[in-house]
């Protein structure tokens, strides 16, 4: 059980809900628990709610709900749905991975004054650090197993990924000592426990593994996954990496420019209850949904 939040105010207008001091799937889930119901009560003067790892945040009209009484209400929905089933209606979906593709090695390769190891590559000190025995064997670890999209944003639908394996197995990679000024857009970045996908090129302290063809961020929505949003991740999405060569890499961004690109997406329902039983057997129950026709 998760202790009780940490509440503190923003000026005049936010509230910032501390749901516990580390990311774990249960703390998220709780916060996303709590904005859910939050959204479905539209309480008069909520403007904006916004879940993130292990905390969310929400903006509000203090002239309609006053400040003490926005807070309160937020504790007494912490309070409800405390003891709550907490299961999520959400989505599953394949991202392809170009790894150790020709873009992000020539970038990671000017900046080698500003990592760790600059006599390695970022996927070579990861798979070291990590105990993998050969970039091959880090591959398989990082596009093994589902991840948890806990949060999108830093700059526009960008998403950080949460490991769904045991917090022993997880991956984790210390950032770039001092950042870079350039990252190519779309590639695949970790740091920390959390993985990340870059929405656009442009600076970034994350390790590079590889790049997807797949466009996450798109304003004139020219693909049918983005018809709805321009955005396509949102909090509570699974991701599954699936490793391609440069020839499918070729053709799959071949497709996005002609604009007949798609995703492999598939409807489930999440219960953190039954994955937190038995996180290996519940991940292959989740990849039978994914490529079950």
């Amino acid at each position: 059980m998760n202790p009780r939040a940490r509440y503190s105010f923003g000026g005049d207008e936010h509230v910032f809900v501390e749901i516990d001091d580390a990311m774990s799937l249960p703390a998220f889930f709780k916060g996303m628990a709590i904005c859910t119901e939050l959204k479905r009560l539209a309480i008069p003067g909520v403007t904006e709610i916004c879940p993130a790892n292990a905390s969310y945040q929400v903006r509000f009209d203090p002239d309609v709900i006053a400040p003490q009484a926005m807070l309160e209400t937020l504790q007494r929905i912490e309070d409800e749905v405390g003891g709550a089933s907490l299961d999520l209606e959400t989505r599953i979906v394949e991202i392809p991975v170009l790894y150790n593709d020709p873009w992000t090695h020539e970038t990671l390769m000017r900046f080698r004054e500003r990592h760790q190891d600059p006599t390695s590559t970022d996927i070579e000190y990861a798979a070291r650090i990590n105990g993998k025995a050969s970039v091959d064997e880090f591959i398989a670890a990082h596009s093994g197993s589902p991840w948890f999209v806990s949060m999108v944003g830093f700059v526009a639908g960008l998403p950080f990924l949460f490991q769904m394996v045991e917090r022993e197995r997880q991956l984790e990679v210390p950032k770039y000592l001092r950042p870079r000024t350039d990252t190519p857009k779309l590639t695949i970045g970790h740091g920390g426990c959390f993985a990340c996908i870059y929405s656009v090129r442009g600076a970034g302290g994350y390790q590079m593994f590889g790049i997807t063809p797949s466009p996450i961020f798109d304003p004139e929505q020219g693909l049918p996954y983005l018809k709805d949003l321009m955005v396509f991740f949102r909090p509570g999405d699974i991701v599954k990496w699936k490793p391609i060569d440069r020839d499918t890499y070729e053709r799959e961004a071949a497709k996005v420019a002609a604009g007949t690109f798609d995703l492999r997406i598939r409807p489930v329902k999440f219960s953190l209850k039954a994955f937190l039983e038995n996180p290996a057997g519940y991940n292959q129950q989740l990849l039978e949904v994914l490529h079950g026709d």
